[in-house]
């Protein structure tokens, strides 16, 4: 699926019909106000005056369920891009929007107004988890939706997330495997944070509820990332965009990092030279051969890779080669302490 500029509006909790125990849109997108026509018309219209000229800009609609808002709320908002579209200016349109709120009908609406690409928030393919999440929609019904809006010729982006109420490590590790199974064209990955105002903030300070720590879903996330990759689907997101609002406090605990997917690259990079280094004794070189454009990631963040390595192994010291080695993977050779002999 082709990189398209985006130029978003949000609507944040329009449409939902259930409060998810994880969920304040306003605080997670920093929009507090529902978007209208005018904030359409508003949307293109600044794009048009920062890049004069420029054309083929793609209309996303985020933040709430679009399908689930009533019918004349949703073609106000659809008509208002009408005009740029026919002109150019937009090339086509994207929403977000619930698995329980797609149907034929529905469907083939959006296709007629210019929506290419469905983002569905499945969150979750286990049951348990998404009635502890107070989702109100079933796996079942994910897959159905999912089905549904591929073969009305969309392309479809599915939404998870790791750390729900209920949720192991192993249940998101599943829907993962289960959502790579659905082909979609994209995914995006959302540890879960907790947001001041939400009903998971009230469970977390009553101690109901056990915060899903950035180093929980760094852990989990670099399981589940490979996944997809293997599967040669894109992930769009990994972890909460930073706003000013959840930086600023909203984000009281969780799995909130401005650089969340740094840290999760780089513990897949850890991962990789650890089972390279499975069983060798200590006392040795480890020699790491790795890209310019991987080396950072290789290292760690506060070189925090190395150091787990040192503790690990043991080694006398650690090598690092600037090679042509493919970009996201370290190749590792080891330096024997007695003999001087190395492994790959």
């Amino acid at each position: 699926m082709a990189k398209a500029r985006i130029l978003p509006v949000f609507v944040p909790h329009l449409g939902c019909p259930h409060h998810c125990v994880f969920c304040d849109q306003n605080r997670i997108t920093g929009k507090e106000r529902a978007a209208d026509a005018a904030t359409v018309r508003r949307t293109v219209e600044e794009a048009l005056r920062r890049s004069p000229g420029v054309r083929g800009y793609q209309l996303a609609f985020y933040g709430g369920s679009f399908t689930a808002i009533p019918e004349a709320a949703q073609q106000e908002l659809l008509d208002a891009a009408a005009p740029y579209l026919r002109s150019g200016v937009l090339s086509s349109l994207r929403l977000s929007t619930r698995p329980d709120a797609v149907d034929a009908r529905t469907l083939e609406r959006l296709r007629k107004a210019g929506v290419t690409v469905i983002e569905l928030g499945a969150q979750s393919l286990d049951d348990e988890v998404l009635r502890a999440a107070g989702r109100g929609h079933t796996a079942r019904q994910v897959r159905i939706a999912s089905r549904a809006v591929q073969d009305a010729g969309f392309s479809l982006i599915l939404q998870m997330m790791t750390g729900l109420p209920g949720q192991s490590a192993e249940s998101a590790y599943s829907t993962a495997v289960e959502i790579a199974a659905l082909h979609p064209d994209g995914v995006r990955i959302y540890p879960t944070v907790i947001v001041r105002g939400t009903e998971l903030y009230e469970r977390w300070k009553a101690g109901t509820y056990s915060e899903h720590t950035v180093e929980e879903a760094v852990r989990q996330c670099a399981r589940i990332v490979p996944v997809f990759e293997e599967a040669g689907i894109p992930i769009l997101r990994l972890g909460l965009n930073p706003t000013e609002e959840l930086s600023g406090g909203d984000a009281a605990a969780g799995a909130y990092h401005p650089a969340l997917g740094e840290l999760v690259r780089s513990r897949i990079l850890l991962d990789q030279m650890e089972r390279q280094l499975d069983g060798v004794p200590a006392e040795g070189i480890i020699h790491l051969s790795v890209n310019r454009k991987t080396v950072s990631k290789a290292v760690g963040q506060h070189r925090q890779n190395l150091a787990q390595l040192r503790r690990r192994y043991r080694p006398r010291s650690i090598a690092i080669h600037l090679t042509d080695t493919p970009d996201n993977t370290v190749l590792v050779r080891y330096e024997a302490p007695a003999t001087g002999a190395g492994k790959f």
